[in-house]
């Protein structure tokens, strides 16, 4: 026997092994399900209840048999409609078993109406396309009118819908005016019926607002507003469109596709139309808020008034009170030149008499300075005097060494013709040209001999 994971069979001793009960209620549980794939089941709901968590608990039978069905929440929220007690279904659906309570159940994957599985396969597709082209973005949506004057009725001039619709308006707020542009709501005609009202009322714009209502139906009723041309053309239309089809559980493809579903034509006229007595209180509110206010702003300039009338003064008043000012600044005036000119003078006298002291005794430092002069003087005619006779000296001795005063007495200098003065006869050689320097002029001569001079003798 295999072993579920966990849950070990009981051992005994000898004799045959036996199965826990949740060992037991597993393995039928795993024996139903791959037994039965997925698969459709049709019947009535019965017992249905909605729980706290979300799931949906319900049993499905027919004449003789009954099941124990579940729906989860996710599951439940994708339908798009409200299931109730009574209904004819046809639901897809896991057959297990729920192991805790040994009970054998249907876990529910989706459901739709008995009868109109392909209608409602065919509406799905449809919903899905619409959606992936933003045909239903939220963002689209265009905002209601908070005051329209003109509503729009597109619905059959026959139908029990309209006079719930005049009926709700005219209860609400008799000055409201209807245009009803009639259309059959069913039939094979019915769609593009509606499709051509809705780009009519569009062009003509003479309404604030489009009411799209039908009384409730079975699907096949309810079909022409599941049209693919019908919900582009509430979206195309230029008016916000506001549909009531229906039943609160009853969802079309036109609800999808207009700018506020409404769950009933009569809860569409109520979303659309502001109540009368509603209007009448707030516009109540509203001139008691305004009376108010401009109470409170009547006596804020009334108080204005008073204080400017307290502050406003005959002119010749004023002139007398400036004129006063006027003298009383004078007064003041003269008191403070007096004052400021004693205070100055008091500070002049005090800054000549800290001059006096602090000023130089002029006459004897003048004296001292003539004195000093008269010296200076003297020093300097001495030291003249003293330069004189020294430079005197210096130029006698100069005198004696001047190369001109020795050839005045006769000599001469002997030079190379380059200039070099020669002070020795061995500096020279026969035949080289000489320049003899008198005391006035000079000649060219030519060594003819030299005489090579005697050498000192050495001790």
């Amino acid at each position: 026997m295999r072993r579920e994971q966990g849950l070990e069979p009981i051992s005994r001793p000898s004799g045959p092994q036996i199965l826990s009960v949740s060992a037991l209620a597993r393995s039928v549980r795993d024996l139903l399900e791959h037994r039965y794939p997925l698969l459709w089941v049709a019947g009535e709901i019965s017992n249905l209840t909605l729980a706290k968590s979300g799931h949906v608990y319900f049993v499905l039978k027919d004449d003789h048999a009954q099941l124990r069905c579940v729906m989860f929440r996710y599951r439940q929220q994708q339908l798009g409609w409200e299931p109730r007690d009574g209904m004819q279904v046809e639901v897809q659906v896991l057959v297990s078993l729920y192991e805790p309570r040994g009970e054998f159940q249907l876990n529910v994957e989706t459901m739709r109406r008995a009868g109109l599985g392909a209608r409602y396969e065919a509406f799905i597709r449809l919903r899905d396309r619409l959606e992936r082209e933003g045909l239903f973005d939220p963002a689209a949506k265009r905002p209601l009118p908070e005051f329209p004057r003109t509503i729009g009725v597109v619905t059959s001039r026959d139908a029990a819908a309209l006079r719930d619709v005049l009926t709700t308006l005219k209860r609400r707020n008799a000055s409201i005016d209807v245009v009803l542009y009639p259309v059959p709501v069913q039939g094979s005609r019915a769609a593009e019926d509606i499709a051509s009202a809705l780009a009519r009322a569009g062009r003509r714009r003479e309404c604030d607002v489009l009411l799209l209502v039908r009384g409730g139906g079975s699907i096949e009723d309810l079909w022409t507003f599941n049209e693919e041309v019908v919900a582009r053309a509430v979206r195309a239309c230029p008016i916000p469109v506001v549909t009531g089809i229906g039943h609160e559980t009853d969802y079309t493809i036109a609800d999808f596709a207009a700018d506020r579903r409404a769950p009933t034509p009569t809860a569409a006229a109520e979303l659309v139309s502001p109540e009368r007595e509603r209007l009448r209180d707030a516009i109540a509110v509203l001139v008691r808020k305004l009376g108010t206010s401009a109470l409170r702003e009547l006596e804020r300039k009334m108080l204005n008034v008073d204080q400017l009338a307290r502050r406003l003064i005959h002119p010749g008043e004023r002139l007398k009170a400036q004129a006063d000012m006027l003298s009383q600044l004078r007064l003041r005036l003269g008191s403070a030149v007096l004052r400021t000119l004693s205070d100055r003078g008091w500070q002049v006298a005090e800054f000549m008499r800290r001059s006096q002291l602090r000023l130089p005794r002029v006459t004897q430092l003048a004296t001292e300075a003539d004195h000093l002069l008269a010296r200076l003087r003297a020093s300097a005619r001495v030291a003249l005097e003293r330069a004189a006779a020294r430079s005197a000296s210096l130029a006698a001795n100069l005198s004696h060494l001047d190369p001109a005063r020795v050839l005045e007495r006769g000599y001469s200098i002997v030079q190379k013709p380059d200039g070099h003065v020669v002070s020795d006869s061995s500096a020279l050689v026969p035949g080289e040209p000489v320049v003899l320097r008198f005391a006035r002029g000079d000649a060219n001569a030519r060594i003819e001999t030299v005489n090579r001079a005697a050498k000192p003798a050495t001790a």
